[in-house]
């Protein structure tokens, strides 16, 4: 019964077109998201319809899988019902990206859409949710800063500079390191033979060479990165960001190569 809210990038050309959903962070918008990461902008230039939801009214954030608040999971897949129906898609080509919250929901949905994505990506979020079994054949790909103060790369507790109600809330709460989560998903898709290479200064990449059905799994870790979007516009507030990397090319090119479902 709740009124919900995207807003909505399209391509020319006559499709069909794959979707990509993406969700902003806790606190954040629809809005400032698609600024931030560009994705409704270049997305469309690459052939990709863009959805950028918001989060329901009075809420911060997305309600993650299997917790309480607005059903935000039957909510996005109803969006991409819709978009379905009302415009030419590639349904077997549906990805989803997210920036720190919405990254922890992305990575949610691998499973709690029962395998409906082919891919997602997850910028300064990857460790929110848990990998989950039996997850079908997706492609992931992660940014993380090893400074992030929001979503602590190392692990623990999250909000870091938090006071008050919000510094309580967060001592509830102990993520697993990024790189634990990112072997965890390893696990969980059977992916295999992981390398480790130096793509940019600062910049280390872990990618798993071997994952069924012809997906991937990347990790990029920026040194001294904050909680940030790699090549993105700075803001101080959230710590260094760096521009030897462009996430908004990476994943784009990442869900170019992924197999359709």
């Amino acid at each position: 019964g709740l009124q919900r809210r995207f807003l909505l990038a399209l391509p020319d050309g006559p499709g069909p077109h794959p979707i990509l959903l993406d969700l902003h962070g806790l606190g954040s918008s629809a809005a400032q998201q698609s600024a931030y990461s560009r994705l409704g902008e270049i997305g469309p230039r690459r052939g990709y319809i863009v959805a950028t939801p918001q989060a329901a009214k009075d809420r911060m954030g997305w309600t993650l899988p299997h917790t309480a608040g607005p059903d935000d999971t039957a909510f996005l897949g109803a969006l991409l019902d819709h978009l379905e129906h009302g415009l030419c898609t590639d349904p077997r080509r549906e990805f989803a990206a997210g920036m720190s919250y919405g990254a922890g929901m992305a990575a949610g949905l691998i499973c709690a859409l029962r395998g409906r994505l082919a891919g997602v990506a997850a910028v300064a979020g990857l460790n929110i949710t848990a990998p989950c079994a039996q997850a079908a054949p997706t492609t992931i790909i992660a940014f993380h800063g090893t400074a992030d103060r929001i979503v602590p790369y190392r692990g623990g507790h999250p909000l870091r500079d938090a006071t008050g109600d919000l510094r309580r809330l967060a001592d509830l709460v102990v993520l697993k390191p990024v790189e634990q989560a990112a072997v965890g998903w390893a696990g969980a898709l059977g992916c295999t033979g992981p390398a480790t290479t130096g793509p940019a200064p600062k910049v280390r990449l872990r990618d798993w060479k071997s994952c069924p059905g012809g997906t991937t799994l990347r990790l990029y870790t920026v040194n001294g990165g904050g909680h940030t979007w790699p090549g993105s516009i700075e803001v101080a507030r959230l710590g260094p960001t760096t521009h030897d990397l462009d996430a908004t090319g990476l994943i784009l090119d990442a869900f170019d190569r992924t197999p359709s479902r």
